[in-house]
């Protein structure tokens, strides 16, 4: 017992010495990645893109204590192709959203951007082929998200993110500035 007891407590102080905050008032991060899964196509889809997306957010309100408020944008997109005898459907799906999310800085670990937010979407559908059995519609798409970034010098860095923007899993690059 003593010997998992001991690591934990130089983990938990060297934590609390690191003075080092990812995301402050005034931090511009662009994200560009990759998602995958998403509640679009159904079982009979032949092929699925994967989601691609970018986002930028800048800090914008320190509300005191460990965290900041960000505001930015979303857009993203993904394709889907049905495919039988005598019939070539294909779906594109692009989001564009606003999203706000908060930053939590209390843990203090160098290098780390944890993060969850909301982001009000609207995804437009595109449909071109043979057949129009499926439902294509565009919608208003409200979600949730959380992420987190490592960095691994001051402006590069890797994100994943989970919720829903074209993916419910992105992963990807990170450039803060």
């Amino acid at each position: 017992m003593k010997k998992n007891i001991i690591p934990l407590l130089i983990a938990f102080f060297a934590l609390g010495v690191v003075n080092a905050q990812e995301f402050n008032v005034g931090t511009n991060v662009v994200n560009v990645g990759i998602g995958l899964g998403g509640d679009y196509g159904d079982f009979l889809t032949s092929s699925i893109s994967p989601g691609i997306s970018a986002s930028y957010e800048r800090g914008i309100w320190d509300i005191g204590g460990p965290g900041v408020i960000s505001l930015g944008g979303y857009l993203g997109i993904k394709n889907y192709r049905y495919e039988t005898v005598g019939v070539n459907s294909k779906w594109t799906y692009t989001t564009v959203g606003f999203r706000g999310a908060y930053h939590f800085n209390g843990l203090e670990v160098e290098n780390l951007d944890l993060y969850g937010g909301a982001m009000i979407a609207y995804n437009i559908a595109n449909f071109s082929g043979d057949s129009v059995v499926f439902k294509v519609r565009s919608r208003i798409a409200p979600t949730l998200f959380v992420g987190g970034r490592w960095y691994f010098n001051d402006t590069f860095g890797v994100f994943a993110e989970a919720g829903y923007g074209v993916a419910f899993l992105t992963v990807g690059g990170s450039i803060r500035f």
